[in-house]
């Protein structure tokens, strides 16, 4: 029964000691942490409205040079959102992984 005790009360001193340095680590970081996320905004506001915006001025210039049925502009600016959003999820992924990987060395 005392080596059960002793047990849960390591693991509970453990998880204790973890929660103090994410605790300190948070602290530490707390100015950065307003930068960060305006930055992240701007990251993934601007790797969405890039890719959109080339494709736009690459659907004028098809819809100019080959006026048809179709609107080269409409199509070329979906394929823009779609690039873009994929081109922000990836970023997002790469940071969440990073922070994920900061936690993890920290904790062990």
């Amino acid at each position: 029964m005392a080596d059960s005790d002793d047990k849960k009360e390591k693991k509970f001193s453990e998880a204790v000691e973890i929660r103090e340095k994410r605790k300190l680590r948070a602290r530490r970081k707390k100015e950065h942490a307003l930068w960060f996320g305006l930055g992240t905004f701007g990251l993934v506001g601007w790797s969405v409205a890039i890719p959109m915006v080339v494709c736009i001025f690459i659907g004028i210039w098809l819809d100019s040079r080959y006026p048809g049925q179709y609107a080269w502009t409409l199509m070329l600016l979906a394929i823009g959102l779609i690039l873009g959003c994929l081109n922000a999820w990836t970023w997002i992924s790469r940071e969440r992984n990073n922070i994920k990987k900061e936690r993890e060395n920290h904790e062990h």
